[in-house]
């Protein structure tokens, strides 16, 4: 889940990166989605940020979590939690 705030918008920069994954990997193992950060009571602690944090959840648990637009960083956490 890509959290953001609205005065900052989703990371566009790392959609690119999911996409290729996503396809490398088959659609039923990696879901994309993104969450304001700012309508949604559960993601509270994630406001007021200027960068943006990359939440993974398998289960319905939160299991890793990623702060910034760090593609290395990002691949090697989803291919883990895969």
């Amino acid at each position: 889940v890509d959290a953001f705030q609205a005065w900052c918008g989703p990371c566009k920069t790392v959609v690119d990166l999911f996409q290729k994954i996503r396809n490398e990997v088959g659609s039923d193992l990696l879901h994309f989605a993104v969450a304001e950060v700012d309508s949604i009571d559960a993601l509270e602690k994630y406001r007021g940020k200027c960068k943006p944090v990359f939440l993974f959840y398998a289960g319905g648990e939160l299991v890793a979590v990623v702060r910034g637009a760090n593609a290395p960083l990002l691949q090697k956490t989803i291919l883990e939690q895969l």
